[in-house]
Order: C-alpha cells, then sequence, then structure tokens
C-alpha cells in the first residue's frame, strides 16, 4: 500500500503542479461560460442586412404581387433605398434576368428576386444575388413574399388581412416545471435537460482527456526507459493502480474547483449578462439549478469513479501495448469507439430517458458511466436500475483492471511492432 501511495502522489502532484493544468482549472468555466452565453447574445443581435431592398423585385407574376413584395420591404427598412419592381411577362423573363445579373456584377444591386407561376402557386421563389449565402436574409425575403402572397390571396377572397393577422397571432410561451419524490421542484424541464446534458458531458471531457493523459504517460515511460528502472523497485500492477487512483483524483480536483466556480459565476450572472447585452428574459431570477439529492450525488460521483477507472484501464493497457507514436493512436480507436459511441446515444436518450435504448445503454459497462447521470439528470430513475447500472460497471471496471493489469505487466518491458490479438492472449495466459 505504501508503494502505492507513492506512486499516487507522483503522479498527482505532478499533474497538479503543470501550467496547463492551472491554466485550464481556472479558466475552464470562463471559457465554457463564453461559449454558451456570447454565440447566442450574437445570434439574438443578428439582423437583416441594411441593403437588403437594394434589389430587383423581377414580376412575371401578371398580378401585383412584386409591388407588394417591395411595399413590405420599404416598410421593413423605412431608410433605405426602395426595391425596384420590373413587371414584365414570362417570354421576357430569361432577357430580364440576365440584365438584372449584369447589375449585381456591377454592384448596382444587391440580387435580385423572381416571381412566377410556380410562386403564385405557393412553390417556390427564386433569389440570386451576393448576399444568397446569408440565412438570415434569404429567411427575410422568404417571409415577405410569403405574407405578400397570403395577403393577396385573402384580399382576392374577401377577407381583411389585417383581421386575419391579429386573430391568428397567438403565441403561447410554454413553461415546463419537474416534479420529483419530494414534490415541485421549481426548476424548469429545460434547466434538468441541460443540466444533465452538461453532467454527461463532464464526465465524457475528463474520462477522454485524463484516461489518454494516462496512456501516453505509460508510453513516455517506456520509450524513455524509465519503466525499467521504476519496475525493478515497484511491480507493474501496483504502478498501473497509483496512476489510475493518481490521475483520477487530478480529474476530481478540476471538476470540484470547476463546479465552485461555476456557482461562483452563477450567483453573478446578471452583471455579467447585462455586460454581453443580453435580452432581460435571460436575467434576474428564470435560471435556476436543479437541486441535486443527496443519494443522486454520491451515485453521480461512483458513476464518474468507476467510469474513469474503467476507461483509465483501458488506456494505461493501450500506452503499455506499443512503443512509439505512431501506433498509439490505431491502439486506442477501440477503447475511444466504446467511449464515443455513449455521446452518439445522447440525443436519442435526450428525447426518451425512459425508453429502451436508454435503459439498455445504462446498465452497459462501457456506457452507463455517461448514460446512467443523465437519465439521473432528467428522470426519476428507479433505484433497481441505479443498482444495476452500478454492479455493471463495477463488474466490467473489475474485469478491465484484471485484463490491462495483466497486458500492463507484460507490455510495459516489451518493445517493437504492436501485438496482435494472439500475442494478447498470449500475455494475459502468460500474466
Amino acid at each position: 500500500m505504501g508503494k502505492v501511495w507513492v506512486v499516487f502522489k507522483r503522479e498527482y502532484i505532478e499533474r497538479v503542479r503543470s501550467k496547463w493544468f492551472i491554466i485550464a482549472t481556472l479558466l475552464g468555466p470562463v471559457l465554457m461560460g463564453l461559449l454558451i452565453v456570447v454565440p447566442n447574445v450574437l445570434a439574438a443581435r443578428t439582423k437583416t442586412s441594411a441593403g437588403l431592398t437594394n434589389v430587383v423585385i423581377i414580376d412575371a407574376t401578371g398580378s401585383d404581387l412584386g409591388a407588394r413584395v417591395a411595399k413590405s420591404l420599404a416598410t421593413s427598412m423605412p431608410n433605405a433605398r426602395e426595391p425596384r419592381v420590373r413587371s414584365i411577362k414570362i417570354e421576357r423573363l430569361a432577357d430580364e434576368e440576365k440584365r438584372a445579373t449584369a447589375e449585381v456584377i456591377n454592384r448596382e444591386a444587391l440580387g435580385y428576386v423572381v416571381l412566377d407561376a410556380n410562386t403564385m402557386g405557393g412553390k417556390e421563389m427564386r433569389y440570386a444575388g451576393r448576399n444568397a449565402t446569408s440565412l438570415v436574409d434569404i429567411g427575410s425575403l422568404e417571409r415577405t413574399v410569403r405574407q405578400s402572397l397570403l395577403n393577396m390571396r385573402l384580399e382576392n377572397e374577401g377577407i381583411d388581412p389585417g383581421r386575419v393577422a391579429v386573430l391568428t397571432n397567438v403565441r403561447l410561451e410554454t413553461k415546463t416545471e419537474k416534479i420529483t419524490d419530494r414534490g415541485r421542484e421549481g426548476a424548469s424541464g429545460m434547466a434538468s435537460l441541460f443540466f444533465g446534458y452538461a453532467i454527461a458531458l463532464l464526465l465524457y471531457m475528463m474520462i477522454a482527456i485524463y484516461g489518454q493523459s494516462i496512456m501516453r504517460g505509460v508510453l513516455e515511460e517506456k520509450t524513455n526507459r524509465v519503466a525499467e528502472v521504476v519496475v525493478a523497485s515497484v511491480k507493474p500492477d501496483i504502478l498501473l493502480t497509483g496512476k489510475i487512483l493518481g490521475s483520477g483524483s487530478v480529474a476530481v480536483t478540476q471538476v470540484l474547483v470547476w463546479l465552485a466556480m461555476s456557482f461562483l459565476i452563477y450567483l453573478v450572472r446578471v452583471p455579467i449578462l447585462e455586460l454581453f447585452g443580453a435580452a432581460p428574459a435571460m436575467l434576474g431570477g428564470a435560471i435556476r439549478i436543479p437541486s441535486v439529492d443527496p443519494l443522486v450525488g454520491v451515485a453521480l460521483f461512483l458513476f464518474f469513479i468507476l467510469g474513469f477507472t474503467f476507461y483509465a484501464a483501458l488506456f494505461g493497457a493501450v500506452g503499455a501495448m506499443v512503443s512509439n507514436q505512431e501506433d498509439i493512436q490505431q491502439a486506442a480507436m477501440p477503447v475511444m469507439l466504446l467511449l464515443v459511441s455513449s455521446i452518439i446515444f445522447m440525443s436519442p436518450i435526450l428525447l426518451a430517458p425512459s425508453s429502451t435504448l436508454a435503459v439498455t445503454m445504462s446498465l452497459l459497462p462501457f456506457s452507463a458511466p455517461l448514460m446512467m447521470p443523465l437519465r439521473m439528470a432528467l428522470i426519476a430513475v428507479p433505484w433497481y436500475e441505479i443498482i444495476g447500472s452500478l454492479v455493471s460497471v463495477t463488474v466490467g471496471s473489475a474485469i478491465a483492471i484484471w485484463l490491462s493489469a495483466r497486458i500492463y505487466r507484460v507490455g510495459l518491458l516489451m518493445y517493437g511492432k504492436r501485438p496482435s490479438l494472439k500475442e494478447l492472449g498470449r500475455w494475459i495466459r502468460m500474466a
């Protein structure tokens, strides 16, 4: 036990003292917050281009649809240039498009809109211009043409479009609230969804980052011949155990610091959101962190520890199998596929956390460390499913440690080409 402590202490202190750990730990929540807030703020501020009215409207419908579209665009941007409407017969459409294309090339117009029989039939409108890749501009044009066509149809039927707009302009906001065994929680259903997603993503990041860190550390010690010196005084099993415990403790330390910093940022969220000019609806007490039952918190911690142990043992074995950086990526691919497969099924499980797929994925040892915490944050999972999932991950971790220890014991001092599956089987039997 004393030697395990020595290896653990060395791994923990060495990693915690590194400048990259300090930078990632201190700036991690800040960067994640910026990645969440800034895109939403920028998206909210994204508006239609001011020059959108500088377009040519080619109206080949034989109606006043082009004039209606031009009037609607001019009304939405009163200080901008009014669109030019050219009402033509369908026979002249090709020549008129060539003329409008030349105007766009000479920067006399931003683009041109084509309204024809397909537009009158409610099928399509065509647009060509310098801003054809601007989703905001194209969306604005499409809404304008659609609304103008709808108003024209209503008027032709003797119906007042303004009255229809008043009667149909109903915008309902759905507010959800999660109810647990303790009653109404207060937090919205969407908050629970994002909370569950954040937990699963955080676990994935920690397992992937620190699991691969163990793998590369083992490879580095092996290629530098440090392992030969260490193994002379410490058994490979003890060395692997110390590495897993040390790296796992580093990951737990970083997560705890991130949680503390995230909570502090949450407390001062109002001035931070105001600094970015966020909408008033995003401020105040509208955002509330879902409550976590103490037993659920313990279960989440156990899933993290067991899941990390499962993958860390496999990554450690991969590091001992290879002798160079070129082989390590290919050798680690099966382990990464196990981990990534859990993330692939995250979206359907978010949509249906009680489905058969969700239950199955939360019971498999390689996906349970991510999927069960996700489900626990979304719904009240039956206790027997949680116990079964913990047992599954525990058994899986024990098997992974047993296999990895045998591979580690032989592979740590083996050099040359990467072993085949047959050779791996012989290593396991030899150890």
